[in-house]
């Protein structure tokens, strides 16, 4: 079996899927993050889509190397590139065998994975409905921005809003609902310090990204600070900068994205590392379908994946959401808060060509918001 064929679509909302062809008619999909970067992704898919075609599309471990080992290697553009042609390889592998991916990685490691649901949006306001919708509908975790702008140094009733947010959620539910609290790099260090103190009392499930990842050294001071468990991965782009995660010895709970730190096999290399600083795992997936289905793959086969971000109903998705696009939806039914394993070949996905093929027509220009602070310094978003 050789490669055949390399096709990228462009899909609203923020997603690109790639389709891998091979000369015996098995094809395998993948996903990349668009960020605000889409053409340069597509264009870069394409470059290095020939560099594989004729090639055993089997050797995912060889080509994943030809691919990422060059002189000025990684960064996002190149990771999540190499993670949607890995993605895909993996799906041809699968369908080949006839078994999902997770069997070709060791097999199951559990029965069923635990999923928790977004709220709030952006701007997160009264969260209480949501959270309620959510627990009426089997969710036993929830996930929330906790701000919106905030400066390096701001007003302590900034801080007090988010209390009051995460405490309307504990008044309501108390312990029924777990809560993650996301600070998404929009909180400074000496901000991020008091934000967490004050959350402490309220025992959140985890705070991710208290700091922006380049600041990393600042994680181990607000470990002192709090007992929460604090997560941070979901930027980085290899195992290396997971490294060096592991060796500060701060995080509790790591957030790889299959979309953009390699791909599965990757995914799967990374929890293990984690696994041996007995650190969980709680894999980044707000995309689309295809990244939803690898990532799943992932999950059933790692032991340390304690719960998994789903993106059905993300504020996001403006027009279209993941079924959409997906003949075969039971793979993202959720019961009780949980997902079962996936059971057909390759990733489980039976996607709708046609209607991929139809909106990738339309194009797709998706901008991250760019914020502004009170006295108009750009603010982290």
């Amino acid at each position: 079996m050789k490669i055949a064929d390399v096709k990228v679509y462009k899909i609203k909302p923020r997603w690109i899927f790639i389709k891998i062809s091979t000369d015996e008619g098995i094809e395998g999909w993948g996903e990349m993050i668009s960020g605000t970067k889409t053409e340069t992704v597509v264009s870069g898919a394409y470059e290095m889509g020939k560099r594989i075609i004729g090639r055993n599309p089997f050797e995912i471990e060889r080509l994943w190397q030809e691919l990422h080992r060059s002189f000025f290697r990684g960064g996002p553009i190149n990771g999540t590139i190499i993670s949607g042609i890995e993605m895909a390889l993996w799906d041809i592998k699968g369908k080949y065998f006839n078994v999902p991916v997770y069997e070709l990685l060791g097999g199951a490691a559990r029965d069923s994975i635990k999923v928790y649901s977004w709220i709030g949006g952006d701007r997160p306001e009264d969260v209480v409905a949501e959270a309620m919708d959510r627990y009426d509908r089997g969710f036993r975790a929830v996930k929330m921005n906790a701000t919106q702008e905030l400066h390096y140094i701001d007003s302590f009733k900034e801080v007090q809003k988010v209390v009051d947010r995460v405490a309307s959620i504990r008044e309501k539910l108390g312990y029924e609902m777990e809560i993650a609290v996301d600070f998404h790099g929009r909180v400074h260090k000496p901000m991020a310090k008091v934000l967490a103190k004050e959350l402490e009392a309220l025992k959140p499930m985890f705070l991710e990204e208290v700091v922006l990842p380049e600041n990393e050294e600042a994680f181990s001071e607000i470990a002192q600070h709090v007992s929460t468990p604090l997560a941070t991965g979901e930027r980085l782009y290899s195992r290396w900068a997971f490294k060096n995660i592991f060796k500060q010895g701060s995080i509790d709970i790591i957030q790889p994205d299959v979309a953009l730190v390699g791909g599965i096999l990757e995914t799967k290399k990374i929890a293990a590392m984690a696994e041996a600083y007995d650190v969980a795992v709680a894999p980044h997936a707000p995309y689309g379908p295809i990244a939803l289905a690898a990532t799943l793959q992932v999950d059933a086969c790692t032991p340390n994946v304690f719960i998994q971000e789903q993106s059905l109903g993300i504020h996001y998705n403006k027009g279209f959401d993941l079924l959409d696009f997906v003949h075969n939806k039971e793979i993202f039914q959720y019961k009780d808060g949980f997902v079962g394993l996936p059971t057909k070949p390759g990733l489980g996905l039976e996607l709708n060509e046609d209607l991929i093929e139809e909106i990738s027509q339309e194009g797709l220009i998706w901008t991250n918001p760019q914020w502004k602070n009170f006295d108009g310094t750009i603010a982290e978003w």
